[in-house]
């Protein structure tokens, strides 16, 4: 074989290998620009927060979304709480808190649900107004304050319209992974699987991030939706040491979607203090 011969064969396999490596490149940058694009596409402005926010789905997706996961998670939690003392008394704290005030204009068909579950401290809204607290939570309640505190942050939750931003924020990062593995990933070449794993392991944490800024901002509108009700916005940071009793071995803040109670806490105090600067006044709900 003379050398001309040898030098061809030699560079096919590295011209194919760039050519691969081209085309991957303009596939996920195809990908990314696609998740990119429709992202900023889904921008909104929401009155309640007063801020714009990118969300994939309209209020009534979002309505038949909550009707048709309701009795699913239902499941979940042992079905419906029996016993109609329960589901009377949620049911009067929250049409209480949606009747006026931020909630009313907001067009969303809010119901209440009592989970027959002993055992888990919990409540959680659906998107499109369906919201569910555990009969365990329900009993470690002191006051009716803070059960209208914890209605109260989930029906803000729904407002806000915290989990459709959550899906347009889950295909965003899902979409650019996605494209980061395209681009980098070789099955022969070690490596590119740590990439790969760090690409998805920072799509968690930022989506982390949002569900603490999410918490955050369900307890000072919350405050402000517990004040139209008629509602001492005090009870809340009650509430807020009982789920910190419930959970006292929970993951560091920076790992959980939830964060500190005693941030938690700070925040609420700030909002209260905005609210009535001259001081909570008499005559509300404990």
């Amino acid at each position: 074989m003379n050398k001309s011969s040898y030098l061809r064969q030699r560079a096919a396999p590295r011209s194919s290998v760039a050519s691969s490596g081209c085309l991957r490149i303009g596939l996920a940058l195809a990908v990314a620009a696609f998740a990119v694009i429709s992202f900023l596409g889904s921008k909104q402005f929401n009155p309640v927060t007063g801020e714009d926010q990118y969300v994939s789905v309209t209020k009534e997706q979002e309505i038949a979304i909550g009707l048709q996961a309701g009795p699913e998670m239902a499941a979940e939690f042992g079905g419906l709480e029996p016993n109609p003392e329960y589901q009377a008394v949620v049911d009067e704290i929250g049409q209480t808190l949606v009747r006026g005030g931020i909630v009313a204009p907001s067009g969303y068909p809010f119901e209440f649900h009592v989970l027959a579950d002993p055992q888990t401290v919990n409540a959680f809204a659906l998107p499109g107004g369906q919201v569910f607290i555990t009969r365990a939570l329900v009993d470690r309640i002191e006051t009716e304050g803070q059960l209208a505190g914890v209605l109260a942050h989930e029906v803000v939750h729904v407002l806000a319209r915290h989990s459709s931003e959550r899906m347009a924020q889950a295909e965003l990062t899902q979409g650019i992974t996605g494209a980061v593995l395209i681009a980098s990933y070789d099955p022969e070449n070690p490596s590119t699987q740590q990439v790969a794993q760090m690409a998805i392991l920072v799509g968690q944490l930022i989506n982390m991030k949002y569900g603490r800024d999410d918490e955050l901002q369900a307890d000072a509108l919350g405050v402000q939706i517990m004040a139209d009700g008629g509602y001492d916005p005090r009870a809340m940071i009650g509430m807020m040491r009982i789920l910190a009793e419930s959970n006292p071995a929970g993951p560091p803040e920076f790992f959980s979607t939830h964060p500190n109670p005693d941030n938690r806490i700070l925040r609420i105090e700030e909002a209260i203090q905005s609210l009535y600067p001259e001081g909570i006044p008499a005559g509300l709900v404990p």
